[in-house]
Parts: C-alpha cells; sequence; structure tokens
C-alpha cells in the first residue's frame, strides 16, 4: 500500500496538507499505479497522451503538452513562442524563481515589474513602465490562485505586437469571467508540483495553447528538437511528463474543481471568522473566481505572527521575502536604479496561512483566534 504522509506533519493546522486530499482518492490511486508499472511503458505512453486530451478538454485549449516541471513548460513555451537573444521578456518580481529563472535560458533578458497591491498579480500599468522596444514577451503570474488581468492586457498586448505567457502554475481550477486559467494568454504553462491544486507524486508541468504551430514547435523541444529519434530540426531539451506522474494527475483531475470550491469555502470560512478585522485579506482580480492555491495575508508584523503561528501549532510562512529584484543570481539583469516599492512593502508584510479544500470553519476560527492572541501582545 502506498503510505500518504502530510507535507507538515510537525504542526496541528498545516499550511497545505495533501494526505487528507489524497486519502479518499487511494482506491482508485493504487491500481492505476500499479497498471502503468505492469505496462512496461513510463516515457511518453498512452497515459500521457491521455492526460494531455483531459485537460486540454477541461481548459478548453486545442493542445496541451506535457513537460517534466514547471520551470522547463516556461523556458520551452518562450523557446516557442520565438523568444531568443536581444529580446526582453517583463515579468513579475514578486514570485517564484522559477518565473524569471527560465527566461535567460532562452538568451532572453528578463525585465522586473512591480505588482498591484491588492491582488499580487501585474497589471498593465505595472507592465508598461518596464516595456522597452526589444520587449518581446510578457510572463503573467496567476500568483497565490488568482488570474493576473489578462482580459485586459492581452489585447493590449497584441496591438503592441508582444506575446503573452500565462504562468498558471498556482491557478489550477481559477477563472476569469467565466473562462479557465491556462486559456487566458497566448500559452500557459503549468506545474505539477506536490503542493500546487493539481498536482502529482513528484515533479511534472504541462504547456497549453489554442496555436497548433507553437504546440507542435514545443512538443519537438521537449524531445531533444526531434520527432523521430533520428532527424533532429533544434537544440531541445530532455524534458518529458512521466506515465506514471500522467496517470496519477488523470485520477486527480475530475476533482479539481471541488477542490477549488472547498478552497473559496475555506476563504470566506475566514472572512466569517473575522480575519479581516486583524490582517489584510486577499482580494481577487476583478471577475475572477479565484482558486486559492495559497492564502496570503498582509500585515506590518508578519514575521512577528510567522513565529507565533508556528508556535501555536499552525503552519505559515513568508514565500517571497526577497523578491527577484533582489536575488544574488539575477542581479546581471538588474539596473541599480530599478525601484519596485509595492513589490518590496509586500515582500515584508505578506504571509501565508492554512489553506486546503478541507480548511474548515473551526480550523478557520482557530488560526483567526491565534493571530488576535498574537497581535494582542
Amino acid at each position: 500500500m502506498l503510505e500518504w504522509q502530510s507535507s507538515v506533519s510537525a504542526v496541528r493546522i498545516p499550511l497545505f496538507d495533501t494526505a487528507e486530499v489524497l486519502r479518499e482518492l487511494q482506491p482508485e490511486l493504487q491500481p492505476r499505479v500499479a497498471a502503468v508499472v505492469e505496462s512496461g511503458r513510463f516515457i511518453g505512453g498512452p497515459e500521457v497522451r491521455a492526460f494531455e486530451e483531459e485537460l486540454a478538454a477541461y481548459l478548453g485549449v486545442a493542445n496541451v503538452v506535457g513537460v517534466a516541471n514547471g520551470t522547463d513548460a516556461i523556458t520551452i513555451a518562450l523557446l516557442a513562442l520565438g523568444v531568443g537573444p536581444g529580446d526582453e521578456v517583463v515579468v513579475p518580481s514578486f514570485t517564484f524563481y522559477a518565473s524569471a529563472e527560465a527566461i535567460p535560458h532562452t538568451g532572453a533578458r528578463p525585465v522586473f515589474c512591480d505588482i498591484d497591491p491588492e491582488t499580487f498579480c501585474i497589471t498593465r500599468e505595472t507592465v508598461e513602465r518596464a516595456l522597452t522596444p526589444a520587449t518581446k514577451a510578457i510572463v503573467a503570474v496567476d500568483l497565490f490562485g488568482t488570474p493576473a488581468p489578462l482580459d485586459d492586457i492581452l489585447p493590449w498586448a497584441r496591438e503592441r505586437g508582444i506575446v503573452v505567457l500565462e504562468d498558471a502554475a498556482q491557478a489550477a481550477g481559477a477563472t476569469l469571467g467565466g473562462r479557465r486559467t491556462g486559456a487566458l494568454g497566448d500559452v500557459a504553462t503549468f506545474s505539477f508540483f506536490p503542493s500546487k491544486n493539481l498536482f502529482c507524486l513528484g515533479d511534472g508541468g504541462a504547456i497549453a495553447t489554442d496555436d497548433d504551430a507553437l504546440a507542435d514547435a514545443a512538443r519537438v523541444l521537449r524531445f531533444h528538437g526531434s520527432r523521430d529519434k533520428v532527424a533532429y530540426e533544434r537544440i531541445g531539451w530532455n524534458s518529458r511528463l512521466d506515465e506514471l506522474q500522467a496517470a496519477i494527475l488523470r485520477v486527480l483531475l475530475p476533482s479539481l474543481d471541488a477542490w477549488s470550491e472547498g478552497r473559496r469555502a475555506a476563504a470566506a470560512h475566514y472572512a466569517d471568522a473575522g480575519l479581516g478585522e486583524l490582517v489584510t485579506l486577499p482580494a481577487p482580480t476583478a471577475g475572477a473566481e479565484p482558486a486559492w492555491h495559497l492564502f496570503v495575508v498582509r500585515h506590518e508584523r508578519a514575521a512577528e505572527l510567522e513565529r507565533a503561528l508556528g508556535a501555536a501549532g499552525i503552519g505559515a510562512r513568508g514565500y517571497y521575502r526577497t523578491p527577484l529584484h533582489r536575488q544574488a543570481a539575477l542581479a546581471p539583469w538588474v539596473p541599480a536604479d530599478l525601484s519596485l516599492p509595492v513589490t518590496d512593502k509586500l515582500a515584508r508584510t505578506h504571509l501565508a496561512i492554512p489553506m486546503s479544500p478541507l480548511l474548515d470553519r473551526a480550523a478557520a476560527d482557530e488560526v483567526t483566534a491565534a493571530i488576535r492572541a498574537a497581535l494582542a501582545d
């Protein structure tokens, strides 16, 4: 039997908990995993093809291309879009490192922009301040489970000949204007890392697009630049979604909408518990139904709250205390005079607190009470 373990077993209310979410799916997961092992097909088999088709249908796009992880997905998607040396790619500084790390692998230069203080996402205005004549693409991150305002950004970018990549790694199951994340840009990328809303039991990723030519290029790039192991058209990557992970994802995908509803219910529990009287609650983009990958609140005493919640057995974490434009590895692409005041403030004042499709009112009350007690000291 497979044994599921909480990712944060030392606390009573974990920051996120895959164990309980997976438990009810064990009877279906066990035989699917065994079937893949017995088949002897572990790379590029029927499970991968079926998952690609099922995720495409769920998202409402023409093509999904499975890859090894979400970082490779961004790099391969940018290459398929034609991004390369001499180009610039605008990316928010307040996001996971991979969103920017993937860009230099194309030969392009990352250019960092600020974000909206309420949604934590880029806006047309924050991107516009970072544009130059060399701007080829924008990486729009659906941060913490709420979509970036791509209904505003995409047509504006297209008028300028700029392509938009939607980094949907944290927002599977969310919608904007009734359309699913993953279908909002010229191309979208996903990570299926075990902490994500839609996850596998290891690394995995995908590229989603309506552009058949772009999808074809991505399929070539993910397999050494070849279609047949004989002729090699491009310098590519070895980045393929494993058959075993695809089989697991096929079991989990039908639960994604219910899990997203559970996450929205958890956010409502926090609001009903009075958490908004103590800290600033996250706000979704206008017209969005978020799928809260993380529930990130704001307070000037965020670091102090993190320590107090940990002492109370409640998971809490500041995710991006050092934003990307202040990371040493990215310093070669950061102008000395770059100013991102919203990013710098949010880096200091944000705090992720427990979020799960199963988080109930009692847990929300306990987290809220712990925050209230910490702030009263």
